[in-house]
């Protein structure tokens, strides 16, 4: 399993370089983000932009990343979908449960707290 590990701030980017993410490599890939979610991680993005298929084992685990992060007062958040992906997690409803963008930088943006303009703001 091919993963690269960035951080922004303290945004943890985990991102897959493996063209599917399919059952075989789904056991390396939960034990590496479910470690950096035990080193205290809590502002994880997984960037899947190399991958270009996805079956129903990944996507369940996805969701085991989720709650695994969601016990632990953290979130997660997917970025860089190719369309036959987002078409998988929009056929099961995930898009409606964990947050997607389509760029990684918007995905990191999205974790810090929205600036309101106040009196003297330009």
């Amino acid at each position: 399993m091919q993963l690269m590990v960035d951080e922004s701030g303290d945004v943890k980017i985990v991102r897959v370089k493996e063209p599917k993410l399919t059952y075989p490599n789904l056991a390396p890939f939960f034990a590496e983000v479910r470690q950096l979610v035990e080193d205290g991680a809590r502002k994880v993005v997984i960037d899947l932009a190399a991958v270009g298929y996805i079956d129903s084992a990944s996507i369940g685990c996805l969701m085991d990343v989720r709650r695994l992060l969601q016990d632990r007062g953290g979130l997660l958040k997917l970025s860089g979908l190719q369309p036959r992906v987002e078409t998988m997690l929009s056929m099961t409803g995930v898009h409606k449960i964990m947050e997607i963008h389509r760029e990684e930088a918007a995905a990191v943006e999205a974790f810090s707290p929205r600036k309101t303009k106040g009196k003297g703001d330009a």
